[in-house]
């Protein structure tokens, strides 16, 4: 499933995030891409200390922690640091598919969902498109300053050629307590659908019957 998630940070916390970028470093992206993705990976990303690192988790952990929405479509269990990444003209990303496993020395992770939030205006760049492939044709992703879209790791995408301004994102990837994506798409409907009865009828039969369904299926499908 592929969703946008509009006004996952505000202009203050969009600030905050340049003011980081503006005193950091940066180094050639393909430094982190698997063996397959260096070879079109064209970008560059933010060398974050310790201290950064832990500025820049907090300010979009806790907005992501108040997003309804992306906790019923992702179910999150584990998060991994998140990544600035710079396109400058003449920068793209090629057509590839994330590492499915990711993680340093330390514990692993299984990425299922990809999640990129857009930190510059759409007007202030030319090209950069995130393009995902899906079975229906190909998403063409430009979204505002402060938007999110998360879709699953395993598509085929690429980001376009940045052929004016400058194009600056936040990347992430996300193991889900729910591994397969087409159960997630069942209980995210089920989730929704459930708060719509909520404030419609709630406590009625009909109610109850979609809010026990979704937590047998979350206690049957779940993987923790």
């Amino acid at each position: 499933m592929l969703l946008k998630i509009p006004g996952l940070l505000n202009q203050p916390q969009i600030d905050k995030i340049h003011e980081i970028t503006g005193r950091s470093g940066f180094q050639d992206g393909s430094a982190t891409a698997g063996v397959a993705a260096r070879l079109v990976k064209h970008n560059a990303e933010m060398i974050p200390d310790e201290q950064v690192q832990q500025l820049l988790n907090r300010i979009l952990m806790s907005s992501l922690g108040q997003q309804q929405l992306f906790h019923y479509a992702a179910m999150p269990a584990k998060l991994a640091d998140f990544i600035l990444a710079r396109y400058d003209p003449g920068m793209e990303y090629g057509d590839h598919v994330d590492e499915p496993v990711m993680g340093g020395p330390g514990p692993k992770f299984r990425t299922d969902i990809s999640m990129t939030v857009f930190l510059t205006p759409p007007e202030s760049y030319e090209g950069g498109e995130l393009v995902i492939k899906t079975a229906f044709g190909e998403n063409r992703v430009k979204l505002g300053a402060g938007d999110a879209v998360i879709y699953p790791s395993s598509s085929l995408h690429h980001v376009a050629k940045v052929t004016r301004g400058q194009r600056i994102v936040a990347l992430t990837w996300i193991q889900s307590q729910v591994r397969d994506p087409a159960r997630r798409e069942i209980l995210f409907d089920l989730a929704t659908t459930r708060d719509l009865l909520h404030e419609q009828e709630s406590g009625s039969e009909m109610h109850q019957r979609v809010d026990r369904s979704y937590a047998n299926l979350l206690r049957m499908w779940a993987d923790v």
